[in-house]
This record gives structure tokens, C-alpha cells and sequence, in this order.
């Protein structure tokens, strides 16, 4: 089948429309010529794979990194990065239109990267012990594609790749290891493998300091924190900026990169964190910062505003959930508390997408928009939305 992609999609995927099916194309660009295959129909929707390009896109570049196709982790590389830019745009507005019924999305910006290689700081790596691979896992399995070298690795986590392939081809890796988490620091890297070993066990992940703007932060490997440190300061200040007030709660805190700058503008902060690890290192954070007018919560942040959450009052609320975003609870319990602001922090445009339609449902309006491209070479993009009531 001949196509002509039109667009990208949320999930990166190329739109083409061609004898009376929708096709949906990975690693496309607007514009391409195609020869594909179909590999799979689901309802009238066909899902299909690039045989020939028969005329590129002018976006189209030629990836550079040699395992693009087959490992599933970058799936932009046949984009310039303008074009990965506008995409990335037009994703967010297709959600908000979409899935929010917004009619009139607002214009806003995406701020770009200042590296678009060489930017990711985190990363997680896939190990088969039996076939002797390590990287990440290929696009829609589970099988490892052998990773010698990653192009958006930050170049202390490259090196720590090589060395962890070292002790794999000498056998010295431990066998039950399912992956190893890793995260670089100013002063190092903090590696963990997927599975306790004699070696590593409660307390024994290696800690690293990382500093973000005025703000110092330490971690491990096994702790959730932001992949692109180029851009924290801009993201913190987007989602924060001048806002002060007497309280402020943040919900899905983590180790506390937002809490640290919350603490320094509003006389009191509830930070609520799931996570018993992230909490305590938040506490950790503090306290290294000097900063003593915080509460963390170690809570479910649903059971959270069920309960103490339903009595707190809140000049500024900020939360930036996981991929699947906030649960219907979650967003009850922020309708039930209404805080004069809020500010929310999203990785994924659908869930945001999704809970702002609530949001606004219950009497909050959209106030601004602005996005990160956190992540170069892939469809994901940060999104800050700010709300009033």
C-alpha cells in the first residue's frame, strides 16, 4: 500500500488516510511518500510498517544512532528537531481538543532542549542474563536489544553502560539481575540492579548529589527524579515562579524537586508521597536545606484527600503524577479542597488531557500553558499547566 503521512499522533505514530482505512505508520514524518506493510487491523484503524520511502518528508533526517527501528526507545530520530518541536505541539493541542473538549486551545510555547543528544541523566537498562544483552527493550517486546553505546545518554551514564557491559562479558554481573536503574550526579553515578543482590540490599544504592538551580538535591538510582537536568531550572520556575502565599500542597512529591522551591515562598508546605524511600529522602532534602516548615505525608495521595487533605486549606496546589496521571479520587478530592491555584505537571498530554476535562467540569479555568521537550528523539513531552479557581 502507497500512503502520505499527514500528521503525527499523540503516541508518535504517522496518520495516513488511503482506501478507506485510517493507517497508522511508526517512525514517520508529515509529509513522507510510503510503501507499508500492515501488520495488524483493528476495527476499520490499520497499523502498518514503512517498507520504502519513496519520497521524504523535507523533516526527515537519517537517524543516526544504529539500533533506531529496533530499539523501542527513541522514535524520532527520522525527525529534524524543529519538526520534533511542532509535533510535539500539536500532540498536546490534539489531547486538549480531543480528549479535554477544549474548542479554542490557547497558544503556548514549547521550550526547547539545549542538548538534543547526550541530555538523559536517568535511564533504566534491560539485562538478559541467558543471551548475554543489555540495553533497552525493542519496540513492542520484551526481547533486549544489545546496546553498545546510547546517543542520548549523558556521557557519565554512557561510561557506566560500557563498564556494566564489561562485567556482563565477563560474567560478573549477577545472573538474576532483570535491569539496573542508573542515575548521574554532579558527583557520580548511582546504579541499582533489578533484582537484591549480596551487594546491594537496603541502604546500599550509592548516593549522588545533584544541584538544580539554588537547590541541592540527593538521591539514588532507585528514586524517581527528572531525566534532563538542562531543563529543571525552567521547568521549576514555569511551574512555580513568583507564586507565594501562606500555604501550598503538593501532591506525588517525590524526593522533594519541587517541594525544596515550594519551602522558600510559602509560610507552610504539605508534600504528600506514596513512596516510603522518596519521602524519607525528601525529609533528607529539607533538612540538608535547612528548611523546616514542611510536612511530608507518607500516604497514598488519594487516601491523602479523603481524609486530612478534605480539611486543609490552599493558597497554591502543584502536582505531577505518573504517566497514568491522578485518579478519579484524586481530582475529587482537589475539587473538594479548591485551592485558589493549581499547577499541573504532566508526562503524558492524554492523562493531562483527560483530568483537566474534570478540572474545568468542576469550576477551575485554564490560565496557561507551557511546554518542555524533556525528552529529544521521542514522541513524550512535559507539559505545565497552570489553574485558577
Amino acid at each position: 500500500m502507497e500512503i502520505t503521512i499527514e500528521r503525527i499522533l499523540p503516541a508518535g505514530l504517522g496518520l495516513a488516510h488511503a482506501d478507506g482505512q485510517t493507517v497508522m505508520v511508526a517512525l514517520a514524518a508529515p509529509g513522507d511518500r510510503l510503501r507499508v506493510r500492515i501488520d495488524r487491523v483493528k476495527a476499520n484503524v490499520a497499523f502498518a510498517s514503512i517498507e520504502e520511502v519513496l519520497e521524504p518528508s523535507p523533516m526527515r533526517v537519517p537517524p543516526p544512532c544504529p539500533y533506531f527501528g529496533r530499539c523501542g526507545g527513541c522514535n524520532f530520530q527520522q525527525l529534524n528537531y524543529q519538526a520534533q518541536l511542532a509535533a510535539k505541539i500539536e500532540i498536546i493541542k490534539d489531547c486538549l481538543h480531543r480528549i479535554a473538549r477544549i474548542d479554542n486551545v490557547p497558544d503556548f510555547e514549547i521550550i526547547g532542549a539545549p542538548n538534543e543528544w547526550q541530555y538523559r541523566s536517568r535511564a533504566q537498562w534491560q539485562h538478559d542474563g541467558e543471551q548475554k544483552r543489555l540495553g533497552y527493550f525493542e519496540s513492542a517486546s520484551r526481547r533486549v536489544c544489545d546496546v553498545a553505546e546510547c546517543a542520548v545518554l549523558v556521557p557519565e551514564l554512557e561510561k557506566a553502560l560500557e563498564d556494566l557491559r564489561g562485567q556482563m562479558d565477563q560474567g560478573s554481573l549477577p545472573g538474576d539481575s532483570r535491569y539496573f536503574r542508573a542515575i548521574a550526579g554532579d558527583d557520580g553515578v548511582s546504579i541499582m540492579p533489578g533484582v537484591r543482590s549480596p551487594s546491594v540490599g537496603e541502604g546500599n544504592v550509592p548516593e549522588v548529589r545533584r544541584s538544580i538551580g539554588d537547590e541541592t538535591y540527593t538521591l539514588t538510582a532507585e528514586h524517581f527524579f527528572q531525566a534532563n537536568a538542562d531543563l529543571l531550572p525552567r521547568l521549576i520556575d514555569a511551574a512555580i515562579g513568583s507564586a507565594t502565599g501562606e500555604s501550598a500542597i503538593e501532591l506525588y512529591s517525590g524526593v522533594g524537586l519541587f517541594t525544596l522551591p515550594l519551602a522558600r515562598r510559602f509560610r507552610s508546605v504539605i508534600a504528600v508521597e506514596d513512596d516510603r524511600n522518596a519521602a524519607k529522602q525528601a525529609r533528607k532534602n529539607l533538612a540538608d536545606g535547612g528548611l523546616t516548615n514542611v510536612e511530608i505525608a507518607n500516604a497514598d495521595v488519594g487516601d491523602w484527600l479523603g481524609s486530612a487533605g478534605a480539611r486543609q486549606q490552599a493558597d497554591f496546589l502543584l502536582l505531577d503524577p505518573p504517566r497514568i496521571g491522578a485518579e478519579s479520587r484524586v481530582i475529587g478530592g482537589i475539587l473538594q479542597l479548591r485551592p485558589k491555584q493549581i499547577c499541573y505537571v504532566s508526562c503524558d498530554p492524554a492523562t493531562l488531557a483527560r483530568d483537566l476535562k474534570k478540572l474545568i467540569a468542576g469550576g477551575f479555568s485554564l490560565d496557561s500553558i507551557v511546554a518542555f521537550d524533556m525528552f529529544p528523539q521521542t514522541h513524550h513531552v512535559e507539559t505545565v499547566v497552570h489553574l485558577s479557581g
